[in-house]
C-alpha cells in the first residue's frame, strides 16, 4: 500500500518535475574550462519548457519578464536558474544523445503500471497493448547532419530527414496514449522505408522487450511489420503480436488460406447507432507466413463489417501469435484495430494539435534534433499524465475542449502574468473559466 500511495504522490506537477530534473543534471557536459554559465539541467529544463507550454518564445519572455520584473515563470513553473538563450541550448545539447532522457520515460511509465493505472488497459489473455510506427520528425532539402537519412530523387534533388519508432501503450475504447522511449532511425538502417523502420523496431526490441515482458504485452503495428524477422524479434523477447496483413503483401498465407479448409467462420450481429452491422470473422491458426521451409507459422484472423444494404464499411486481416477461437476472435481483431491510435493519438497530435514535432526547433550536427524531438515526447508523457491524475487539469483541458485552446491561454497566461506555481496557475484559469477547484479534503 505504501509502495502504491508513494507512487500516486509522484504524479504531482512539482514531483514529476523534480524526477526529469535530476535525470536532466546528470547529462553528459561536454563542455570545458571555467567559464561555464548554464547547467545541463537548466539547459535541458529551458527546451522542455519551450514543448511543455508549446511556446516558442517561451524563454524570450521569460527573460523580459526577469529584467521587468526580477522574477519569472521559468524559474517558478520549471526551477531554471539561469535562462539560456535558444542557441545557447542548441550548442549544450547537440553533444547528448537522446538516451540519456529516456530514464525520464521509464521512471513515470513505471510508476504508473505500479499504481495500478494501466489495469484498465489489459487486453487480450490480459496483456497490454503496445503500438509501433515510425514518424517523420524533421526533413529538409538544405539542413543536414551525420545521422540524417538521405534520399536522392530522380529528379536530382537530394531530401535530408530524420525518422523515430515511437512506441505508445494504448487500448481499444480510449483515445489516451503513453509515449515510450523512441527509437531513432540511423542511415545505417538503410534507404526503403520498410528496411529502416523493421531495423530500427528490431533495435527498440532488443533494448526495451525483456523489460516489459514482465507486465505481459502485445505488440501491434501496421502492414510493415507484418514480416517473418519482425516477428520473431517479438517472440524471441517472449512478447505477443497482432499486426495487419495484406494479401498484396503475404501471398504465400493467403494462397494457403485460399486452398485449406480449415478456416472458421463467426457471425456476430449488432446494433450500432440505430444501424444494423453483419460481422463475418474468419480465423485459422498455424499456417505458414512466408514461403521456405523455415517458414514462421502464425494464427490469423479477419474481419468483414457490412451494413443493412449489404456494403462493406470494414475489412482487415490480422496476423497474430495469440490462439485464436470464437470466444476471443473479436477481440484479437478489436485490439488489432488499436494500432491506428498511435497514428491518429500520437504521430497526429504530435504534428498538427499543439505540439508541432515537425517543427525545426534546432537541427545541429549530432544529436540536436532527436534529443529535442525526445523532449517533446516527453511533455506529450506529462501532459498525458497530468490530464489522468491531476483533477484540476483534468477540468481545464475538458473545458477548453482542444489541445491549441489550452496552449495559446498558457502562452498568453504565462507571458503577461507571473506565478507562483503550476496549482496557481491552474486555479487562475479555473476562475476565469468559472470552473469550482476539486474538493482535495
Amino acid at each position: 500500500m505504501k509502495k502504491i500511495q508513494s507512487a500516486i504522490s509522484f504524479f504531482a506537477y512539482d514531483n514529476l518535475l523534480n524526477h526529469c530534473r535530476d535525470i536532466f543534471s546528470k547529462l553528459p557536459d561536454s563542455r570545458s574550462g571555467k567559464n561555464i554559465v548554464y547547467s545541463m539541467e537548466d539547459a535541458a529544463m529551458g527546451a522542455f519548457s519551450v514543448f511543455f507550454t508549446q511556446s516558442p518564445s517561451f524563454l524570450d519572455f521569460q527573460r523580459n519578464m526577469e529584467l521587468a520584473k526580477g522574477q519569472s515563470n521559468a524559474q517558478s513553473l520549471f526551477e531554471i536558474s539561469d535562462i539560456p538563450t535558444d542557441n545557447q541550448i542548441r550548442n549544450i545539447l547537440d553533444p547528448v544523445s537522446p538516451s540519456e532522457v529516456f530514464p525520464c520515460f521509464s521512471g513515470i511509465i513505471n510508476r504508473l503500471y505500479e499504481s495500478g493505472y494501466f489495469d484498465p488497459y489489459k487486453s487480450v489473455n490480459g496483456t497490454l497493448l503496445l503500438a509501433l510506427d515510425g514518424t517523420q520528425y524533421f526533413s529538409s532539402k538544405k539542413i543536414s547532419c551525420e545521422n540524417c537519412t538521405v534520399t536522392n530523387h530522380k529528379n536530382g534533388e537530394v531530401t535530408y530527414s530524420h525518422t523515430a519508432i515511437t512506441p505508445v501503450i494504448t487500448a481499444a475504447d480510449t483515445n489516451i496514449v503513453f509515449p515510450l522511449e523512441p527509437e531513432f532511425i540511423t542511415p545505417q538502417d538503410g534507404h526503403d522505408k520498410q528496411d529502416c523502420e523493421n531495423t530500427a523496431a528490431k533495435r527498440w526490441l532488443s533494448k526495451f522487450g525483456s523489460h516489459y515482458f514482465e507486465w505481459g504485452i502485445t505488440i501491434l503495428g501496421d502492414d510493415l511489420y507484418c514480416k517473418q524477422p519482425v516477428c520473431e524479434a517479438i517472440e524471441s523477447e517472449n512478447l505477443y503480436y497482432i499486426l495487419v496483413c495484406k494479401p498484396s503483401s503475404h501471398q504465400t498465407l493467403y494462397k494457403y488460406i485460399e486452398n485449406t479448409d480449415e478456416i472458421i467462420f463467426h457471425m456476430v450481429t449488432e446494433i450500432k447507432n440505430g444501424q444494423w452491422l453483419y460481422h463475418t470473422y474468419r480465423f485459422l491458426n498455424q499456417a505458414p507466413l512466408r514461403a521456405g521451409d523455415d517458414a514462421l507459422d502464425v494464427n490469423w484472423c479477419e474481419l468483414t463489417t457490412r451494413n443493412d444494404n449489404g456494403d462493406i464499411i470494414y475489412h482487415n486481416a490480422f496476423a497474430a501469435n495469440h490462439e485464436i477461437n470464437a470466444d476471443n476472435v473479436a477481440e484479437i481483431v478489436k485490439a488489432g484495430r488499436a494500432r491506428w491510435k498511435i497514428e491518429n493519438e500520437n504521430n497526429n497530435t504530435l504534428k498538427t494539435k499543439g505540439y508541432n514535432l515537425k517543427h525545426n526547433f534546432g537541427h545541429g550536427n549530432m544529436f540536436l534534433a532527436s534529443i529535442l524531438a525526445t523532449l517533446n515526447l516527453l511533455a506529450f508523457l506529462l501532459h498525458t499524465v497530468l490530464e489522468l491524475t491531476d483533477t484540476n487539469y483534468k477540468s481545464v483541458r475538458k473545458k477548453l475542449v482542444t489541445r491549441k485552446n489550452f496552449f495559446n491561454d498558457l502562452r498568453a497566461l504565462t507571458r503577461y502574468w507571473r506565478f507562483n506555481s503550476w496549482n496557481s496557475l491552474l486555479l487562475f484559469m479555473m476562475r476565469g473559466l468559472e470552473i469550482n477547484p476539486a474538493d482535495t479534503s
